[in-house]
């Protein structure tokens, strides 16, 4: 079903197949809009099938209060607890607060850090993307570079259509 953005965070839950080229590529999932109670979540994962649950879609992963993160915690451990494969798509700057939350301790857990780069495309092949520290030294023990053009592997690429096979779940 072919959405635009806005109709896409109207809905709540997805079902497809992953395209993006993680450890859960091409598992049957529930995309998950939002923090819908963890008993629908886990009552549609099992009768869908599916093995991975994917939070954070349509980029609503934004929680900006402490009790907004304990409501996440809830869902993302409730379905990591019941062996689900677990994405969370979260924006970069949420990453401190996602490493703090000890979801990573779980091997089914797979953090999609987003960073957003617009117009990709027009940055030269010198381009270099580092991955940093908040400031020297806090928590890294350096830095990372990579080449723009070698992170942009044509076999890690998904084409926006690729997105449209996706079935609301109603």
């Amino acid at each position: 079903m072919a959405l635009n953005t806005e109709e896409r965070k109207a809905v709540t839950y997805f079902t497809g197949y992953e395209v993006e080229h993680t450890r859960a590529y091409n598992m049957f999932t529930l995309f998950v809009v939002g923090t819908p109670p963890l008993g629908d979540i886990l009552r549609l994962a099992e009768y869908h099938k599916v093995q991975h649950i994917y939070f954070g879609t349509s980029q609503s992963f934004n929680p900006e209060a402490y009790e907004h993160w304990e409501t996440w915690s809830d869902r993302i451990n409730g379905c990591l607890a019941k062996d689900y494969w677990v994405t969370l798509d979260f924006d970069v700057k949420h990453a401190e607060g996602v490493a703090e939350e000890g979801w990573n301790e779980h091997d089914r857990f797979i953090p999609m850090i987003s960073v957003k780069i617009p117009y990709v495309k027009l940055f030269n092949y010198n381009t270099t993307v580092k991955i940093d520290d908040t400031t020297w030294g806090k928590s890294n023990p350096g830095v990372w570079t990579h080449q723009l053009h070698t992170l942009m592997d044509p076999a890690k690429y998904t084409y926006w259509d690729q997105y449209k096979s996706d079935d609301v779940v109603e």
